[in-house]
């Protein structure tokens, strides 16, 4: 078949049609982001990230990386400083309590031994159930879990075994932090506005031991992370 014969049968183009010079410029619809919630698009953005940070089984093992136990193993790693965060917190409070405790006979008042029992129950997260109010107590009689460190050690030996040396460990560093801060707890709400300077000085000895406790229990979350 000959080219001019081809150029016949393929239909020219229509020319483009005429515009008015007073017609109006072309709408172009824009999407309706307004109508997108902060989070649907939070959902968005983590149905997005998730398969890219995620690396994919079939390649982990292709590539002789022990696969997403490990890749796990290190994300926890990363956010050991996170996890740990609530204790280095709570020692900072103790230690704020321990200064108002070594005010001298004339400055330690009343006002100052009710802050040095509200420290010791923001310190205790918690944990002691002497110390929670109506609202944690109805949550933890539901079943919810209100212990900050018994959630950090749920979280940091979540891949071991239940049987692994370093969760129990690491529970048993749990138990005796608890009975410590039980045990500083009590003994402030004992003394009450009596509170003398010999009293006072065998409180901050068991606070002392507290945070002997905590350093302890940090470390033991520590060898979970294996950081």
């Amino acid at each position: 078949m000959s080219p001019s014969l081809i150029a016949s049968l393929i239909p020219a183009a229509a020319p483009p049609p005429l515009k008015s010079p007073h017609s109006p410029p072309p709408q172009h619809s824009q999407p309706e982001i307004s109508t997108i919630s902060r989070r649907s698009a939070a959902v968005l953005l983590s149905s997005l990230i998730i398969p890219i940070i995620q690396p994919p089984l079939a390649s982990a093992f292709s590539l002789g990386i022990s696969g997403p136990k490990e890749w796990l193993k290190e994300q926890k790693k990363k956010s050991a400083k996170f996890l740990l965060a609530p204790v280095d917190a709570s020692r900072n409070i103790l230690q704020s309590a321990y200064i108002l405790l070594m005010k001298n006979e004339a400055e330690f008042g009343e006002d100052d031994l009710d802050e040095v029992q509200k420290l010791f129950v923001s310190a205790a997260r918690d944990c002691v159930p002497q110390d929670r109010n109506s609202f944690v107590e109805f949550q933890s009689n539901t079943g919810v879990e209100v212990c900050t460190f018994k959630l950090i050690v749920k979280n940091a030996a979540s891949l071991l075994d239940d049987k692994d040396p370093l969760k129990l460990e690491a529970e048993s560093k749990l138990s005796d932090l608890i009975r410590s801060f039980s045990s500083l707890s009590g003994m402030a709400r004992e003394g009450g506005v009596e509170l003398t300077l010999n009293s006072r000085q065998r409180v901050a000895d068991a606070l002392k031991d507290t945070i002997s406790s905590l350093n302890n229990f940090e470390q033991g979350i520590k060898d979970c992370l294996q950081v």
